[in-house]
């Protein structure tokens, strides 16, 4: 099992030996056939999404063997998924929830069931669907003619409790990173980076400019709200939550497969079960919960030997990110948001590049023009091209962004004071003595200094002379 999942993904390294098994293996005596028949395969998957994709595998390569596959998950019509069942299938494929539903309905029979496959069994204990996994499972009557197959990224205590209640007293584990924690890929470069909830729409295109070198993007957020909010700022990006219709998430997932759009804002709907591997870059706008949750969305990059970049952004006042670098092994490299001049840069080489895919035709028309601008102009032609290039990237002018907010038209100023600074409220009673009150009123993400004695802060690029004027700034 080992050696398949590595040349052939999870999903065929169960897909292609239970196919086996139902044609020419020890199955085929005892599988069932004809109208009504009851399924040999169950597969139980914590998200639609997911559900596709594996009943999509069955039915290219089970249907090349006359094998029957339906899939069932809430969201959809209820009718076709009991039409299927009625008709009899060999496979089914669904979510706990409408698998429930399904079986208390007496639609499913287990009675005839050889394989059984529980993937992404820690994230159905995530999403609550402890209760209804275990009821489907306890519902087979003898599990000794059950092989069942059971994939899980980390091994929390209902995992292993599951397993010791439902698999085989002689049951075998295959980890493919032993016994040691569940760590990120090597592949994929961790950033992190200071910003308020105020300043993503502004940031967040940047940093795609800077590190998504063209390829896909995947931005996760914790909100619906934010999720609706950054897919209508960003140009051409589409947005993926729960609410939802099952039928528009499908048409959204197909436009993304083959880069039709290159940005997905979602919730951790998306963060698992995507069956695209070529993610150049990962946003979080905040770090998440927990660790698992972390490493599950970073792994939709640096897949199959590629490199990727993961980007989390958290607010300085009251993120904490120590526990998810220390128990996923991520060592974090802390960046400073892209000033505009690095948006510019890379804009200028995009520019220069079409410059020379231009055809050499055009030459004789606007070579007039140039000789005009090159006489007339007291810069160097150096320094006019690159005039041209800017106007070209669309840049007239290059705009400053704070390293302490990432707000853009701000700067970070240090207050130092040669005492202790007890409190936020004591550096703004400082600053009332020689900066006007509404200027104190503006100021953005003040903290208070590590040693104490002194304290940071955003200002407004046209109020810092006000600031600087005064003592001690």
């Amino acid at each position: 099992m080992r050696l398949l999942t590595i040349l052939l993904g999870k999903t065929l390294a169960f897909v292609l030996p239970i196919l086996e098994s139902l044609t020419n293996g020890p199955a085929k005596e005892s599988r069932k056939t004809g109208y009504g028949k009851a399924p040999s395969v169950l597969v139980l998957l914590p998200t639609r999404e997911l559900a596709a994709q594996v009943a999509a595998d069955f039915e290219v390569y089970g249907g090349a063997l006359g094998l029957s596959c339906c899939v069932l998950y809430g969201g959809s019509s209820y009718g076709p998924q009991l039409n299927q069942l009625k008709r009899g299938v060999d496979i089914v494929v669904g979510t706990p929830g409408r698998i429930k539903d399904h079986l208390e309905s007496g639609n499913i029979d287990f009675r005839s069931l050889k394989f059984r496959v529980l993937d992404e069994a820690d994230e159905m204990l995530r999403m609550g669907f402890v209760d209804d996994v275990e009821l489907i499972l306890g519902k087979v009557e003898d599990s000794s003619k059950v092989q069942t197959l059971l994939f899980s990224a980390t091994l929390p205590s209902w995992v292993k409790q599951i397993s010791s209640k439902f698999l085989k007293p002689d049951k075998k584990t295959v980890g493919l990173v032993g016994n040691e924690k569940m760590k990120a890929s090597t592949n994929v470069r961790h950033f992190v980076l200071p910003c308020t909830a105020s300043a993503r729409t502004q940031l967040i295109p940047d940093i795609i400019s800077c590190y998504g070198s063209g390829g896909r993007t995947i931005i996760f957020v914790e909100t619906k709200d934010s999720v609706s909010t950054l897919s209508g700022v960003l140009p051409g990006a589409r947005s993926l939550h729960g609410d939802i219709q099952q039928s528009t998430r499908e048409v959204i997932l197909k436009a993304f497969r083959p880069g039709k759009f290159s940005t997905l804002v979602a919730k951790d709907v998306a963060a698992r079960g995507l069956d695209i591997d070529d993610f150049q870059l990962i946003i979080q706008c905040e770090p998440p919960r927990d660790v698992e949750a972390y490493i599950h969305r970073c792994g939709r990059t640096g897949r199959a030997g590629k490199s990727g970049v993961a980007v989390m952004l958290y607010d300085h006042r009251k993120s904490n990110f120590a526990r998810i670098e220390r128990e996923s092994g991520v060592k974090f490299e802390r960046i400073s948001a892209p000033q505009p001049s690095d948006i510019a840069k890379s804009a200028g080489v995009e520019a220069a590049e079409k410059i020379n895919e231009i055809s050499d035709s055009v030459i004789p028309i606007f070579k007039a023009a140039a000789e005009e601008l090159l006489d007339s102009s007291d810069l160097t032609p150096t320094d006019l091209l690159a005039k041209a290039l800017a106007n070209a990237a669309g840049y007239t002018e290059i705009k400053s962004r704070s390293l302490l907010t990432s707000l853009e038209n701000h700067v970070t100023v240090l207050l130092e004071c040669g005492r202790p600074i007890f409190s936020p409220s004591y550096v703004c009673g400082a600053l009332r003595r020689f900066v006007p009150e509404d200027k104190v009123e503006s100021i953005q993400g003040l903290s208070l200094t590590a040693d104490g004695k002194g304290a940071v802060f955003d200002v407004a690029t046209e109020d810092l002379d006000t600031f600087l004027a005064g003592q001690g700034v």
